[in-house]
């Protein structure tokens, strides 16, 4: 089942499913936690985000910029300068949300080793199983 099929209107709970798989979507994106990386940091302007987060192009960086700031998690400030000066900084939940990709991090990096090796093993039954099937003349599950 596409996660997009959790969001039918007839489901119980179809608002909070919606909202919640839309909010974890949003904030695991390599963009977003990139640019909110660096706005934990402190107040950070446009061309310092582009500089500092690799290969993004200037469009997805406004799109994610405006996007971060519709979900509460930036604040743009503009200030009356020529030309006009912009910055974004990370609300309060956005540095919750920095402590809880931290230990999701902290997890990624004690288990990586792990996950590894039974990504291994898993192929390597995979592909074995295969084989079998295919010399025996069988195919499917």
């Amino acid at each position: 089942m596409y996660q997009r099929n959790i969001c039918v209107p007839d489901q119980v709970n179809s608002v909070e499913a919606c909202t919640i798989l839309d909010v974890l979507n949003r904030v695991s994106s390599k963009w977003s936690i990139s640019i909110l990386i660096e706005a934990i940091r402190g107040p950070v302007r446009f061309t310092e985000l582009e500089r500092a987060v690799k290969g993004i192009s200037r469009r997805m960086l406004t799109l994610t910029l405006r996007n971060l700031e519709r979900d509460g998690l930036l604040v743009r400030t503009v200030y009356p300068t020529v030309p006009a000066k912009v910055e974004y900084t990370a609300t309060d939940m956005a540095r919750e949300l920095y402590d809880s990709l931290v230990g999701l991090t902290g997890w990624a990096e004690r288990h990586h080793a792990a996950i590894a090796v039974a990504r291994d093993a898993y192929d390597r039954a995979a592909a074995l199983d295969h084989a079998v099937r295919s010399t025996h003349g069988r195919s499917g599950e």
